[in-house]
């Protein structure tokens, strides 16, 4: 019997982008090149879905075997990535039909998406290419967010770096204010990503077992301005300042972000962006106390400089992982982090179905949260600090991080060109 024909496989990036998604990268690449007897090329989509949807693709086998390992230590999109949301096959059936006749013309059989929780409902809609349209795609979702609000998984590759990142900078940008405290500044706000979700800012709750003072802001807490204030006001009046921490996504009782302008990001969300400057001028106006504001926006999600070790493991042990469920003949799945003990702190890959990840927000426990709503209990605690523990450096050369720019020279294109749905 002649020897099965190798397929080749396609990845791509998608949404916002992290400190550890290369390391998932990497993890996908370098697998599927230790499995070359089942699979021929990684074809990367240069940015995500659009890549498949207009051919554009990349040859990962241009580049040499140090340029895959250096991913694992390089920040944000290596391939490009967007927000593009597939539409129902009903609404939009010739853009399935385009990646069936794209994945036939490069022998494209795996097909291995690496995002969030919109990015895990375009590879559930690819998973279903086999029964709907007659296609045989195996799609795997390898998660990624910053935001950590996918569903049955523990915890989110990219999380543990950005919660690392923001505790660090609010407990130094914390020290900065307390030194100035009794002639100047009384009150810092540091402005955190987390739209639904609070997370994020969660971590910035970890500085209070360093001795700061800090108020948390949720998405998952209605914003009480009263409250608010007088909790800064009993704060600052026992320690001389207090750090504000508060998530894009907190919203006063009516649903309005505090942060809201009014316009809307591709995939139909409303864009944030503005919630310190709005809380660092309620401090000022309703207690006459100096304040500095900051906001973290894409600092925090490419801090690669300080990513959690367990975090950059995780996210390429989930690429890695994707790929061996792939040639396991999984399909509509995404590898997850089951965690097996606090302290020590022990965990394992597990796999979830897609249709239960897909369009799914984890948000904050009620129990992770104290009752007046302003900080973290000793339960988030345990959760959040195995996720921001050890040190993962990258090499550093003339006193800057070593990181990879690949080459990303593009297949040649087999097809007509596709126009895009606007």
């Amino acid at each position: 019997m002649a020897a099965k024909e190798k397929k080749n496989a396609f990845y791509a990036q998608s949404g916002g982008v992290t400190a550890v998604i290369n390391a998932s990268a990497c993890g996908v690449i370098e697998t599927a090149r230790a499995n070359r007897d089942r699979i021929g090329k990684v074809y990367a989509g240069r940015n995500g879905i659009i890549g498949a949807l207009t051919e554009d693709l990349i040859d990962t086998s241009k580049e040499s075997a140090a340029a895959i390992a250096l991913l694992r230590s390089t920040p944000s999109g290596a391939f490009g990535s967007c927000r593009y949301k597939l539409k129902s096959l009903e609404a939009n059936k010739r853009e399935y039909e385009r990646l069936i006749e794209v994945f036939r013309a490069h022998g494209i059989g795996y097909f291995f998406y690496n995002g969030g929780g919109d990015s895990a409902d375009t590879c559930f809609k690819v998973s279903q290419l086999s029964q709907t349209m007659g296609y045989p795609i195996q799609a795997i979702h390898v998660p990624k967010t910053v935001d950590n609000d996918l569903p049955i998984t523990d915890c989110c590759p990219g999380f543990g770096s950005v919660a690392k990142y923001v505790a660090v900078s609010a407990l130094e940008a914390s020290f900065d204010v307390r030194s100035m405290a009794k002639t100047s500044t009384k009150v810092f706000v540091l402005e955190v990503m987390g739209r639904h979700a609070g997370w994020i800012a969660a971590a910035g709750g970890l500085i209070e077992d360093e001795g700061i003072p800090v108020v948390v802001l949720f998405p998952e807490v209605e914003f009480d301005e009263k409250k608010f204030l007088a909790r800064v006001e009993a704060l600052v009046k026992k320690h001389g300042f207090c750090t504000v921490v508060v998530s894009e996504g907190c919203h006063h009782p009516d649903g309005t972000f505090l942060a809201e302008q009014g316009t809307k990001d591709a995939f139909g969300h409303a864009q944030l962006g503005g919630a310190a400057p709005v809380v660092a001028n309620m401090v000022k106006q309703g207690l006459g106390y100096k304040f500095h504001w900051a906001v973290a926006d894409y600092l925090q999600r490419a801090a690669r400089h300080i990513a959690s070790k367990t975090d950059a493991k995780q996210a390429y042990e989930v690429g890695a992982a994707a790929v061996k469920l792939a040639l396991k003949g999984h399909n509509a799945v995404m590898p997850t982090v089951e965690r097996v003990s606090d302290a020590p702190y022990k965990y394992r890959i597990g796999v979830a179905p897609l249709d239960k990840v897909a369009n799914t927000e984890k948000f904050m426990p009620r129990n992770f949260i104290t009752a007046d709503g302003f900080g973290i209990t000793e339960a988030c605690k345990r959760y959040l600090r195995p996720l921001i523990q050890g040190e993962d450096y990258p090499r550093y050369r003339n006193g800057m991080p070593v990181y990879a720019t690949l080459k990303n020279v593009a297949v040649p294109k087999k097809l007509p060109t596709f126009e895009m749905q606007k």
